[in-house]
């Protein structure tokens, strides 16, 4: 069986992280944030940057120790030596990059509109099966494209904190302003947790990554920091040009703001770089999903056929099929806040379990060589990753039921899947 290609060095690996982050959440949940925080939403920025640090400073450890695609799964199978515990997060990391790349598609769907008189499900579809093609070409295209699409879109949140802090306010700003008190900032920060999401998905792309025992740490951590900076300067500028009020009302909050400072020029602008966005986290995501169902199988956790490697392009194809099949039948349903919602439930659950890994690591297996350790620990045990567990754990209770309870049926979905697979002998008898 052929191997995948290492093309990727710290440059666009960074640049794959920050495309994977800086998406479609920030351009459509602002609003939503700024309806729960109000002018305090950067702090619920703030505290999503530092949760995603945590689970970053994590994967960074547990990345250098095992360079492989399906990270998640890969990660708890070794930490628990637990086949179905393994399964059920790489299950869950499968299944919310197939939603995540539909769901995001149907928000290119709908700025595509204000361009061309096409349905939104169409241009959706459309979307999925370019990129999908883009992603069978392989990983080295892959990237490039990640890249442009990451510039263009760091582009338009610079301009909005441009705009932000030149034009002067039309009243002064309390920073400190809340509707809703502690509990909207809280509120907003599990909402917009979904705008930091997706640098998890840099470990599953190891096996295509130059030196990845140095080269993906170092770039996943920059990759949160520079996220981190520009979500936090974001929510400083835009509620300098629109209130809070107008904000939470609006549909396409960015692209408010720029028509607010720049008029109509401005809006289109935005709802151009807005494609971008869309676009970079529907390919990034459909990378992943096949690098999960890839590594997975590889591990014999899935059928053997989706670790096939295409001879000419050096990627995993029916694993990109598959991804680029499902993500179209997704595509037909979909609200972004619920989605979004289920997406972070079921993120923080494989953040909680990554946490707990790197703890789990260091003491079932303390002689294993760790080109990268999370700082900050008393003898082998690591204090951040406890914070970063007790936090995601907060986070997971603090959803809808209806939002628990259908992120629990996905787990379900994937126990019988395991169980139908188990009996079919698919697990190797050791980890």
């Amino acid at each position: 069986m052929s191997e995948l290609t290492r093309h990727m060095g710290l440059f666009h690996l960074t640049m794959y992280g920050v495309g994977l982050i800086l998406g479609a959440g920030i351009y459509v949940l602002i609003g939503e944030a700024a309806g729960f925080a109000g002018n305090s939403m950067w702090i619920s920025f703030l505290l999503g940057a530092i949760v995603a640090l945590f689970a970053g400073l994590s994967y960074s450890e547990l990345s250098a120790l095992y360079p492989k695609a399906a990270a998640e799964y890969t990660f708890v199978k070794n930490a628990f030596k637990n086949h179905f515990f393994g399964f059920i997060i790489g299950w869950l990391t499968a299944i919310t990059s197939i939603i995540v790349a539909a769901t995001v598609a149907l928000g290119f769907g709908g700025y595509l509109t204000k361009f061309v008189d096409l349905p939104i499900t169409i241009g959706a579809i459309l979307l999925i099966g370019v990129l999908s093609i883009v992603n069978f070409i392989g990983i080295k295209e892959s990237a490039w494209a990640n890249t442009i699409f990451a510039l263009i879109t760091a582009a338009g949140l610079v301009l909005i904190i441009f705009l932000g802090f030149t034009i002067e306010p039309v009243e002064s700003v309390d920073y400190f302003e809340t509707p809703n008190g502690i509990t909207g900032i809280i509120l907003a920060f599990v909402l917009i947790f979904f705008a930091f999401i997706g640098f998890e998905d840099m470990a599953n792309v190891a096996e295509e990554v130059r030196r990845p025992k140095k080269t993906i740490p170092r770039a996943i951590i920059l990759s949160i920091v520079i996220t981190g900076v520009i979500y936090i300067l974001v929510s400083l500028s835009v509620i300098r040009i629109l209130n809070w009020e107008e904000l939470a009302a609006s549909s396409a909050p960015l692209a408010d703001v720029a028509q607010s400072a720049l008029g109509m020029n401005g809006s289109i602008t935005l709802s151009l770089i807005a494609l971008f966005a869309t676009a970079s986290t529907v390919l990034i995501t459909l990378v992943a999903g096949a690098r999960i169902l890839y590594g997975m199988a590889k591990s014999n956790s899935l059928p053997r056929f989706f670790a096939r490697i295409h001879p000419k392009t050096k990627t995993p194809w029916i694993a990109v099929v598959a991804i680029l099949v499902t993500s179209v039948g997704f595509a037909f349903v979909g609200d972004i806040v619920i989605i979004a919602n289920i997406v972070v439930f079921a993120v923080v659950i494989t953040f909680a379990a990554i946490n707990l890994a790197v703890i789990v690591l260091r003491y079932t297996e303390p002689v294993l060589e760790r080109p990268f350790r999370v700082p900050i620990n008393i003898g082998r045990f690591p204090i951040l990753p406890l914070f970063g567990f007790a936090t995601t754990v907060y986070m997971a209770l603090q959803f809808e039921i209806e939002v628990m309870l259908t992120g629990m049926a996905i787990i379900g979905v994937g126990s019988v899947l395991y169980l139908i697979l188990k009996k079919q002998n698919k697990f190797p008898n050791s980890i």
